[in-house]
């Protein structure tokens, strides 16, 4: 019998050459998992979704014959719990997860749907590793009244006690509505599949049929990827997994990375307008880039690489979309990065080439300010290892919000051509040399001397706020040695026995 997909993933894993997180990676980036490759016809069921995720063999099942309590107002009141939950590894490291069964009672949570879950938390927190969670409920299970509505309490605070400790994985491949979706919008990242996933706190008919969706999930920022269907879902977790440490103390994911840090970058497509993905790729190993929240604020691409063999977070200003302009997405967005891979000590790379703030009555209805705030609070706060390049135009506040050192960045370095300043050489040359154009001297001519005196690269070096001006080619081999250099930044601070008495 020709051998599933799925079938092909398990025996690669368990093949002796699939020994590192790298290499799993590896396989899942380059599988294009389709729906007729999975074990079951239509959606898959809760113990195919949970079997898929973890290592074949190594799933271990939790409190497999807990029932509810009997309950005067229904007589299926022995039926077991729609939750399947357990451990087991992923890529060969522990993983905890519970999937709902839409199967039994259409996954409806109950006190002790609740408990199970509750006491996967309970292990997961004790043993310092990842949460996975697989929601499909059609909501409480009225007969429990208050105490159904108390499970739902108990599982915010399992996933509020957990956050920053251990990360947390949403997968949403069917119905995930009112106060569970609360619950899975407190996890780390929500994945939804565009096939049946049904994401909102409000039902789509009473607020409108897009509401929902995970193509509305997607745009509004709550689904960090969407994946094709069921199993491409289980695909993607296992993928964004494979970038994540297992808690908080562990540090960012450590790989022996083939790809040469001192490899030469050839970043001539981005430079002739191209996307900042491109630059992204460039310099990452192997030219992978997990983007997350691609639909959101588009403007703004966040997402994870890896840079000599260690993780790190991206946030990055897409020119090649609305100018880069920090909107108010964009600074939500890449503040939620920045604010995660500092709980779980990641390094985080930020890449500044935007036309500025956004200018508009809409961003001030925001609030704009607030928004900008939080940016500005992520990056003063984090203790993780900070890295900014100036790739392009950097003026004004947005310089001030994003990776200055001023605000906390470890090392800011600059392509040659990079310009930073207060204001873009048009709006200087107009607020401050206006009355020097003549006959003899053009506003271009103005502008071209803005952009070589005040705004250029070796000026921002002068004054300290760059501490090096890099050449293209260089780039990975630079971003990379600071990255290791970083590397036992969060260690604190050596202790000192004694000093050594100059005798």
């Amino acid at each position: 019998m020709e051998k599933n997909q799925f079938e092909m993933i398990f025996d690669a894993i368990k093949d002796a050459s699939i020994k590192t997180v790298s290499s799993l990676r590896k396989l899942l980036e380059e599988t294009d998992f389709k729906a007729a490759d999975a074990p079951m016809s239509g959606a898959l069921s809760a113990r195919d979704r949970i079997e898929a995720l973890f290592d074949r063999g190594t799933f271990m099942e939790s409190g497999a014959f807990v029932r509810r309590r009997a309950n005067e107002t229904t007589a299926d009141s022995d039926g077991f719990e729609g939750v399947i939950c357990g451990w087991g590894s992923v890529g060969g490291r522990l993983c905890f997860a519970f999937s709902q069964d839409y199967s039994r009672t259409k996954g409806a949570l109950t006190e002790a749907h609740a408990e199970k879950i509750a006491e996967i938390y309970r292990l997961a927190l004790d043993n310092g590793a990842p949460v996975i969670g697989i929601f499909d409920s059609a909501g409480a299970f009225l007969p429990e009244g208050a105490r159904a509505l108390s499970g739902y309490s108990k599982l915010m605070s399992c996933a509020a006690k957990a956050s920053g400790v251990i990360p947390q994985v949403a997968v949403v491949p069917g119905v995930c509505a009112g106060s569970a979706s609360v619950i899975a919008g407190m996890f780390d990242f929500i994945i939804v599949s565009e096939d049946k996933s049904s994401l909102s706190f409000n039902a789509p008919f009473a607020v409108g049929s897009e509401a929902g969706t995970s193509d509305f999930a997607a745009r509004s920022g709550l689904a960090a990827l969407c994946a094709k269907d069921d199993g491409d879902c289980i695909v993607k977790a296992k993928l964004l997994l494979s970038y994540l440490p297992m808690n908080n103390m562990e540090s960012s994911v450590d790989e022996n990375s083939r790809d040469d840090a001192n490899r030469l970058v050839d970043i001539s497509a981005y430079k002739n307008g191209g996307d900042i993905t491109s630059l992204i790729e460039a310099v990452a190993d192997d030219g992978k880039f997990l983007e997350l929240y691609a639909s959101y604020a588009p403007e703004m691409a966040c997402g994870f690489i890896s840079l000599g063999g260690t993780v790190c977070g991206v946030a990055a200003d897409r020119k090649a979309v609305n100018g880069g302009v920090l909107t108010a997405g964009a600074a939500r967005k890449a503040a939620r990065l920045v604010s995660f891979c500092d709980s779980f000590d990641i390094p985080v790379i930020s890449i500044l080439d935007s036309e500025g703030p956004d200018v508009s009555l809409e961003a001030e209805a925001s609030p704009y300010a607030a928004e900008l705030a939080k940016l500005a609070f992520a990056y003063a706060n984090a203790k993780c290892p900070l890295v900014t390049l100036i790739a392009g135009e950097a003026y004004g506040a947005h310089f001030s919000l994003m990776g200055n050192k001023a605000l906390g960045a470890d090392v800011v370095l600059a392509l040659e051509d990079a310009k930073i300043g207060a204001m873009s050489a048009p709006r200087a040359v107009a607020f401050l040399w206006n009355d020097q154009i003549s006959a003899n001297v053009t506003r271009e001519e103005l502008e071209r001397k803005w952009n070589e005196t005040a705004a250029s690269a070796v000026a921002a070096a002068a004054a300290g706020a760059v501490d090096d001006i890099v050449d293209d080619a260089q780039l990975r081999q630079r971003l990379c040695g600071s990255v290791m250099m970083l590397s036992a930044k969060s260690k604190g601070a050596h202790a000192r026995r004694h000093a050594n008495m100059p005798l």
